[in-house]
């Protein structure tokens, strides 16, 4: 029988493609090349780099030559103002101000924005605009603001 410590040790097929992949990096880094660098992590991650597509169900949208901000949050425009969307079998809608699908008993009415994020948005509002009186001047609403 041969002993372990006389075999010199051998790698398998999987740290041999690790090593490349590291070799690939390294070189990338040493180039400049930040972009095929991040492909090249998206590859290694998940086997080939997949096209961005909307969250909704049954949408078949292409996000690749979207808006980075649908690409980035994975909505389409239409579904992003969609008043009712399915996501993950249950009746969503975007939220603007969260940028994510909540359930629909979040929102007030037709509202794209959560109750819970308009409440913040409200606050900062009437802070903002309640002014300390000036010298002299009393305080005032102007018409059309309540």
């Amino acid at each position: 029988m041969e002993s372990t410590k006389d075999k010199a040790p051998h790698k398998d097929d999987d740290e041999e493609e690790e090593d490349e992949e590291e070799e690939v990096v390294v070189m990338a880094a040493m180039t400049g090349a930040g972009a095929d660098q991040d492909q090249e992590k998206k590859k290694r991650k998940g086997g080939a780099v997949s096209q961005p597509s909307c969250q909704a169900e049954r949408c078949k949208a292409d996000l690749s030559e979207a808006k980075r901000y649908h690409r980035r949050h994975k909505v389409c425009e239409s579904h992003s103002k969609a008043p009712v969307v399915i996501v993950s079998g249950l009746r969503q809608r975007f939220c603007q101000q969260c940028s994510r699908f909540h359930e629909l008993a979040e929102f007030d009415e037709t509202k794209r924005s959560c109750r819970r994020r308009l409440a913040g948005h409200n606050e900062r509002r009437r802070k903002a605009q309640t002014h300390p009186p000036v010298a002299g001047k009393q305080n005032t609403l102007v018409e059309g603001f309540s």
